[in-house]
């Protein structure tokens, strides 16, 4: 198949096209419907600033909408020899009606035109990551509600610390998942920005109308200049990959957690059988390899910015090729991430946790700051009742009688604010899908 750009007595070297197309193809399948929906709204446009006829408008947008169809119906392929999905729509078009289908291209260039594609898909793929993000989120407040009075021992630098419970734990990666979809908000609307009519990223003599194509395409707005339309190519990957970064962080973090949790020497929570996998040499063993992955996953998300940065970073205005390579490196890890957040849908229904923890008596230490607070509420200052309680932890001495835990601020043990942080998620999860 002819290149778009490629002149009459030209023949591209076949070893150069191998090596410059690449993997590209291979993620085109992706941008194929936001391409075509792209033409669309180009199409349209060129017709109402009169560059093309109504009739001419009418017969490319049949076309373009018999290409969405199968698109749609999983018809569609790429054609292996076509150089990318921008020049193979192009080529249908000028197949199927000649030189009006030559015409589409007026106005434009690939480097708009990927952009649209890719900011439209990206688009979409947040709707998904805020989709199963959501699902993620509800799962741990119910568990969080129904286990807000199983208490469970807290730990800093890996040493028994204070008292917590199932509640306090679930609920603290609810709120995180707070703040993990408020940074997927943000990014959402920087990319939400129309670069069509920026062509090559210095605009066009032609008398076009982005509002228009704004419009069509459902952006909020526009990134107006034609030069920073551009620079977004790169950008807007970069800053979905801190996002998706920050959210695999909370999963990395909570299938930590699991791992550790589930191990015999912790013994709070289980999964059943079916959720575990085996050794090939220790029968006994129950190993959760599921949280092992998605741990591992997690921390191959989070080195996303910085591979993208190390692409993008050294380059100056206007295209470079480079930018090619940011689909192979997020697009991936899109479908890693969901694929993350999938599995612990599946499985978190099931976790099963372990009531009257802290009754062994290794965790009685776990209320020497219990026993402070009631020594101050009898008269003593802090600092006395913390020395008279160290010293009775280091004469053997102490004992403390666990009855209700009565703590009762915004975020504690007794005072969760489930109703609260459900009330702030919802409002950005509908923002995000809206």
């Amino acid at each position: 198949m002819k290149k778009i750009w490629q002149k009459d007595n030209v023949q591209t070297n076949n070893i150069v096209n191998q090596f410059t197309v690449g993997k590209d193809l291979d993620f085109d399948e992706r941008l194929a419907k936001y391409d075509v929906l792209g033409n669309i709204a180009q199409c349209k446009m060129l017709a109402e600033v009169g560059i093309i006829s109504h009739e001419e408008s009418v017969k490319m947008l049949e076309v373009l909408e018999d290409i969405l169809k199968d698109i749609q119906n999983e018809a569609f392929e790429i054609d292996k020899e076509a150089e990318d999905i921008h020049s193979q729509i192009e080529s249908i078009l000028i197949e199927k009606l000649g030189d009006t289908g030559k015409k589409i291209h007026t106005a434009r260039s690939r480097n708009d035109q990927v952009l649209v594609d890719i900011k439209l898909y990206l688009l979409d793929e947040i709707r998904e990551i805020t989709v199963l993000t959501n699902e993620f989120f509800q799962n741990l407040v119910k568990l969080a509600e129904q286990h807000k009075n199983t208490l469970l021992p807290g730990y800093t630098h890996f040493q028994i610390a204070m008292p917590s419970s199932f509640g306090l734990w679930f609920g603290a990666y609810a709120e995180a998942l707070l703040d993990d979809v408020e940074m997927l908000f943000s990014v959402k609307n920087i990319i939400n920005k129309n670069p069509l009519g920026s062509a090559a990223g210095y605009g066009s003599s032609f008398p076009i109308n982005r509002e228009s194509t704004t419009q069509s395409l459902g952006f909020n707005t526009m990134n107006y200049n034609a030069v920073y339309a551009q620079m977004t190519r790169g950008k807007s990957e970069k800053m979905l990959a801190m996002a998706m970064a920050t959210l695999a962080g909370t999963l990395g973090k909570f299938s930590y957690d699991v791992c550790l949790y589930l191990s015999q020497n912790f013994n709070f929570i289980s999964f059943p059988k079916e959720f575990t996998t085996g050794s090939s040499i220790m029968p006994h063993k129950k190993n959760p390899d599921i949280f092992e992955l998605v741990r591992a996953r997690s921390g191959r998300i989070q080195a996303l910015p910085n591979e993208l940065i190390l692409l993008t970073n050294n380059l100056p205005s206007g295209y470079h090729r480079d930018v090619q390579l940011t689909k192979e490196i997020l697009f991936p890890a899109i479908d890693s991430l969901k694929e993350c957040l999938a599995i612990l849908n599946y499985t978190l229904p099931n976790i099963q946790v372990r009531e009257g923890i802290l009754e062994d008596e290794k965790y009685k230490y776990l209320f020497s700051v219990e026993k402070i607070n009631e020594e101050v509420q009898s008269g003593l200052s802090f600092r006395d009742a913390y020395i008279k309680v160290g010293n009775e932890i280091e004469n053997n001495e102490f004992e403390f009688e666990v009855k209700n835990l009565n703590h009762t601020h915004q975020g504690s043990i007794g005072n969760l604010c489930l109703d609260k942080v459900e009330y702030q998620f919802n409002k950005l999860r509908d923002k995000l899908l809206g």
